[in-house]
């Protein structure tokens, strides 16, 4: 199993929207790094779902449950998508802040390309941030 780190827009797709719908498809990854890392994940993986823009918070982990296939929404047909579905909410969201101050996470991809949408997270990384969010890893 692997761990990823996915960073939504709360305004266009949030942690309630993706409860609401249970399972549900993470379109619209038009950055070639990124989608490369969606090309990566596999059935069962787990990733944290991110609040982006002005929260900047992991609040809530998904599972991955579809393999990556083609985005229709994409006209030139080079980029593609998964399936999540939600898992259980952060009990304390983790912010960027905790993360960027916590010297265990400094090589976190997160805080070296900042801009990535869809990041790989290491083992001990996924259970430090568990840990500070309160939340079973």
């Amino acid at each position: 199993m692997a761990f990823w780190l996915m960073k939504s827009e709360p305004g266009t797709w949030s942690w309630d929207d993706q409860v609401a719908a249970e399972t549900a498809e993470w379109d619209g990854v038009r950055n070639y790094q990124a989608s490369n890392n969606l090309k990566a994940m596999r059935v069962g993986d787990l990733a944290f779902f991110y609040h982006s823009v002005n929260e900047k918070r992991i609040v809530g982990i998904v599972e991955v449950v579809g393999e990556y296939y083609p985005d229709p929404s994409d006209p030139s047909g080079r980029f593609g998508m998964v399936d999540v579905k939600a898992v259980r909410p952060f009990v304390k969201p983790v912010t960027l802040q905790q993360i960027k101050s916590d010297s265990r996470l400094q090589t976190l991809p997160l805080i070296r390309q900042s801009r990535l949408s869809v990041m790989e997270i290491d083992p001990d990384s996924w259970r430090i941030i568990c840990e500070l969010g309160q939340t079973e890893p």
